[in-house]
């Protein structure tokens, strides 16, 4: 029998290059969130895959971008930490778009760690054969890395492919999470998360890095979860954009995040949304500690 292999692996790329896509198809459950907003992603989520003769423990990181705030600097030092530490790294790079300036940035940034690098093509499903052909050609005069695999999150493709050849990279190791553990993300946070994403949706461009959530409290009764939760903007304006005209894009946010939350907690959900302002939170050490970062 082989032995069994335990580590950790994070999927690093450009902003939109499918990362956390990725990461919830080869955990097969969602546990981080997308949107096609860059840096949607703020808090580092492990997400972990159960295989008889292994375990990846996947990290889902902030996106490297040129940080402009307080909040972006301390994203960036979060990645790097991150990659320092896995064994593995997933480079991710869209199939339907040729390979560019920040491929090559990001594809250095990876060269001088400890960790093996996969080039994984993302969003194959877009593409036709030749196209791919194309890029996969392009992906390996890139740089040295130990194996390319062209994949597709949404369509399915060739996921098992990468989770197994992710895992032989691994060192043997005796197993680091229980059984039946998907993640080791707090709930609230996962709640705060899926509210965020809702909030997300729809709203206009300079407001993605806006938005913050704290979930307050839950109180589970008998037949219901009562989750009380704030939605965090910068400046009055804003607050405007995310309650909508009659409120009206409050109450969709509210009616996409309880469904992901009942989802999540198996259990009906009543959930109560506050807009509230807090001004140039990114950029505020005290107000950045109150939201967690």
């Amino acid at each position: 029998m082989s032995e069994y292999r335990a580590g950790f692996a994070c999927f690093v790329g450009r902003p939109n290059a499918g990362k956390s896509t990725l990461t919830n198809a080869l955990v097969g459950q969602k546990i981080a969130i997308t949107s096609n907003k860059p840096q949607t992603t703020r808090h580092i989520v492990r997400g972990v895959v159960h295989r008889p003769d292994s375990q990846l423990v996947l990290v889902d990181t902030p996106g490297l971008h040129r940080p402009r705030t307080l909040l972006g600097e301390r994203l960036n030092d979060l990645v790097r930490e991150t990659w320092s530490e896995v064994d593995v790294i997933g480079l991710c790079l869209p199939a339907n778009e040729p390979v560019g300036r920040g491929d090559r940035f990001i594809t250095g940034e990876l060269a001088s760690l400890k960790a093996t690098v996969i080039a994984v093509v993302t969003k194959s499903d877009l593409v036709d054969k030749a196209t791919l052909a194309k890029r996969l050609v392009e992906v390996s005069e890139l740089g040295d890395f130990a194996e390319i695999v062209p994949v597709s999150a949404v369509a399915g493709d060739q996921i098992d492919t990468l989770t197994e050849v992710m895992t032989r990279y691994l060192p043997p190791s005796p197993q680091l999470y229980p059984d039946h553990m998907i993640t080791d993300e707090p709930e609230h946070v996962l709640m705060a998360e899926m509210i965020r994403e809702a909030a997300l949706e729809g709203v206009r461009e300079e407001l993605p890095h806006s938005i913050a959530v704290l979930v307050e409290e839950v109180l589970p009764e008998d037949r219901v979860t009562k989750v009380y939760a704030d939605i965090y903007v910068e400046r009055p304006s804003q607050k405007g954009i995310v309650i909508g005209q009659g409120g009206s894009r409050l109450k969709e946010v509210g009616r996409r995040a309880r469904q992901d939350i009942e989802e999540l907690l198996g259990t009906k959900v009543y959930l109560d949304l506050h807009v509230r302002v807090a001004k140039d939170w990114q950029r505020d050490p005290k107000q950045l500690r109150k939201l967690g970062f």
